[in-house]
């Protein structure tokens, strides 16, 4: 059972907190590039106010989002002369949190350079904004073949969770779920053949077998389900330290190469954003067709349109055919199922069953992360050298085997080839 105390460990994630300090040491998604297409934004991450910009150069950049003289919200602010202006009284701050100018104070004064505005370093990659958080020097950022992919073979979006990141990540490593919660009577008829088979297997057996094993990135799952035809259907998903999932998908049309992540960023502790990301090794995705999927369950603004007040819009008269009545985007299943528990889940009330390991064991590798902290112990997976930047073991795979196939061996065969799911252009 998990105690109030490590339940308060887990999911409070502010400054100073344990949790947030663990989250801080990694590069975080902070927005998608998209957002900043046209001006400064105001953005919240870990409980903390602040402004992303681009400056002159396109440069993404950012600050805390008030200005370190008066106050004023910075996302108003001019992008000019290399930095991003006050509107006050025009101290212009430039990405490194430098204050360049302040217009009103005499030619001579040096007052400028005492000051020194919250900045944090930013990078962009697959078409978001990622920022790290944390003291010190960054890590290196993270080598995962889905950043580095072309842009046709990388697909993103967010939306927004009206819970604590937890909830909405422990629901990523509980694939028993699947066969309740996102079961329809027949699969759906966007699938390619062999996704199909192991939607039928899903359906069909309700009590799968999963297995974990830890890794140096976090957590590799098993789960194995009868076919009823003498094989059986195994689905390789991983859990990476410290907020991400990595699972086949949408990209699947095209077959074994590609996967989905779903990486939860905490806004305060009562509600997060869900960063998405789609990728395929070897094909172009239907970009069109995740953005049509979308629209209809997601606002402009990336907010879903079945939430708690219209009771997610569930239509029982559906049940028949779809287990939950809450329509075919699974998006929507999941937002149910993390949300209604509250906006922070009071775990000791819990009671866990054998399908929950992995839900378990992560919590034990967020917690003995934690306390490597005050120890000045790096947490896993916060990387230093080339050496540790290569991504080949999170193997993320929907396969159909024999009855005596090992799913472990095949993706110690994968880690071993040295290539697979890395980018080619």
């Amino acid at each position: 059972m998990t105690t109030k105390e490590e339940n308060d460990l887990l999911t409070r994630t502010g400054p100073g907190t344990p949790g947030g300090d663990l989250l801080r040491r990694y590069w975080q998604p902070v927005a998608l590039a998209s957002d900043i297409a046209e001006r400064p934004i105001a953005i919240r991450v870990l409980s903390e106010d602040l402004v992303l910009f681009r400056d002159e150069a396109g440069q993404p950049g950012l600050l805390g989002l008030y200005c370190p003289h008066r106050a004023v919200d910075l996302s108003y602010g001019r992008v000019e002369n290399g930095g991003l202006r006050c509107l006050y009284h025009g101290w212009l701050f430039d990405r490194g949190g430098s204050c360049l100018e302040q217009p009103a104070e005499p030619d001579e004064s040096r007052y400028k350079e005492e000051i020194r505005h919250t900045a944090y370093p930013c990078r962009e990659a697959a078409g978001a904004i990622f920022a790290y958080l944390g003291p010190g020097a960054p890590p290196l950022f993270p080598a995962f073949h889905f950043l580095q992919a072309p842009a046709p073979k990388v697909h993103q979006s967010k939306l927004f969770h009206a819970c604590n990141y937890l909830q909405a990540n422990e629901g990523n490593l509980d694939p028993a779920h699947l066969s309740y919660l996102h079961r329809f009577s027949e699969p759906l008829p966007d699938r390619a053949g062999g996704y199909r088979a192991g939607t039928r297997a899903i359906i069909g057996d309700r009590r799968p077998k999963i297995e974990i094993e830890r890794t140096r990135f976090g957590l590799r799952l098993y789960t194995q389900r009868q076919t009823g035809d003498g094989r059986k259907h195994v689905r390789v998903t991983c859990f990476v330290l410290p907020n991400l999932g990595f699972f086949s998908g949408q990209e699947q049309r095209h077959g074994e190469g590609g996967y989905s992540v779903h990486w939860h960023v905490p806004i305060d502790d009562e509600s997060h954003w869900r960063y998405e990301f789609y990728y395929h090794a070897t094909h172009p995705l239907d970009k069109d067709g995740l953005i049509a999927r979308a629209r209809v369950e997601v606002g402009a603004d990336y907010r879903p349109l079945r939430h708690a007040g219209n009771r997610y819009r569930q239509d029982r008269a559906s049940m028949g055919h779809a287990f939950a009545g809450l329509g075919p985007y699974f998006a929507a299943h999941d937002l149910f199922a993390v949300q209604t528990p509250g906006p922070i889940l009071d775990r000791t009330k819990e009671h866990l069953a054998t399908t929950d390991i992995a839900v378990a064991t992560a919590r034990r590798m967020l917690l003995e992360a934690m306390a490597r902290l005050p120890r000045g112990e790096d947490p896993p997976l916060v990387l230093r050298s080339p050496n540790e930047n290569v991504f080949n073991d999170i193997v993320v795979r929907s396969l159909m085997l024999a009855p005596d196939e090992d799913p472990r061996a095949l993706c110690a065969r994968d880690i071993g080839a040295g290539d697979f799911h890395a980018p080619r252009a």
